[in-house]
């Protein structure tokens, strides 16, 4: 079997140079160092430096760990709805619909895969942010870490994010969904 060349990296998303140009400017923003947002987030200071510099594609666990940090949902580091900027981490697929804005909350909404096999651990999100998931096709085991919940094609689950929580499809079918995330502002 050939080796890949050590040489070769694997290709940039799109919009990886404008994602981390967005986390950069939200982080001076805030007079955070680099170091600190790092260790805040729980990702490696070269990830970090890498995502800011466009050249690491940006994993949406990583994304959700940072913007919690920053205080911010994750479409203020992804460019706008029309473009239906698409995000993935170890088992899940998430393509940006809308951005709903109210009075209490911002609201993101998602058409999600979530891949058979493994699933995927996101870190928690800010104090109060909700999810809201709703389940088209597939079995989805979703919610806290520590006491996920599972729902089939038609049902719906929900659960306050600010803790570590899990997506995992159950069986050997892909999970089609759409993921309803409620930011409240503070």
């Amino acid at each position: 079997m050939p080796r890949p060349s050590p040489t070769r990296r694997p290709a940039l998303d799109p919009g990886a140079d404008a994602v981390g140009r967005r986390v950069r400017a939200l982080r001076e923003e805030r007079g955070m160092s680099l170091s600190t947002l790092a260790r805040l987030a729980g990702v490696g200071k070269a990830t970090l430096s890498g995502l800011e510099n466009g050249t690491r594609n940006p994993t949406l666990e990583t994304l959700y760990a940072v913007t919690a940090q920053l205080g911010v949902p994750l479409t203020a580091v992804l460019s706008g709805p029309a473009a239906e900027p698409t995000v993935r981490g170890a088992a899940v697929s998430a393509t940006l619909l809308e951005v709903f804005d109210d009075a209490d909350a911002t609201y993101e909404l998602y058409r999600m895969r979530v891949a058979p096999g493994p699933g995927q651990l996101s870190p928690a999100h800010q104090p109060g942010v909700t999810e809201h998931v709703t389940v088209f096709a597939g079995v989805l085991r979703a919610g806290p870490a520590d006491a996920p919940l599972t729902a089939a094609a038609g049902g719906h689950l929900r659960w306050t994010s600010d803790v570590p929580h899990v997506y995992a499809a159950v069986g050997a079918e892909e999970v089609a969904a759409s993921l309803l995330l409620r930011y409240p502002h503070r």
